[in-house]
């Protein structure tokens, strides 16, 4: 059995959208989730602050992103912010290393599907991309 049949968020189940963005300025990270995803055929993009994820051409086809809280510059919530501002859909993921439980509430309340502490566990990251996608799926539909 391939890796995409044992995984339930594998994308290549039929119809999904494939692509995740991820946001977050420690560049190990971005590499290790980047690798993570990848590995189970997803498409991925990965991008060092929330203005480069902006300016970028994947606001349209992004799927799931996955966001740090604290960045350089924009912070996650300010990007979260400016996504809904902007009316994008994108569903967001949360992962922190400064996880407390108002920054949990603001972001859960701005939208976000999960909310995650660094270092996240795999099964846990899997579920809340799966929920991201359903949820996008079912506000397109």
């Amino acid at each position: 059995m391939t890796t995409a049949q044992q995984n339930p968020t594998s994308p290549a189940r039929a119809g999904r959208p494939r692509r995740i963005s991820i946001v977050d300025d420690d560049s190990s990270i971005r590499e290790a989730l980047k690798s993570l995803m990848r590995s189970v055929q997803f498409d991925v993009e990965a991008f060092a602050s929330a203005e480069e994820f902006l300016a970028s051409q994947r606001l349209d086809d992004t799927a799931c992103l996955i966001l740090d809280v604290t960045l350089p510059g924009m912070s996650g919530f300010e990007l979260q912010n400016q996504l809904n501002l902007e009316q994008r859909g994108i569903p967001i993921v949360f992962i922190t290393a400064h996880a407390d439980e108002a920054s949990r509430k603001r972001a859960l309340n701005g939208g976000a599907v999960d909310f995650l502490s660094k270092p996240v566990r795999r099964e846990k990251l899997f579920r809340a991309i799966e929920s991201a996608i359903n949820h996008r799926q079912e506000h397109r539909s």
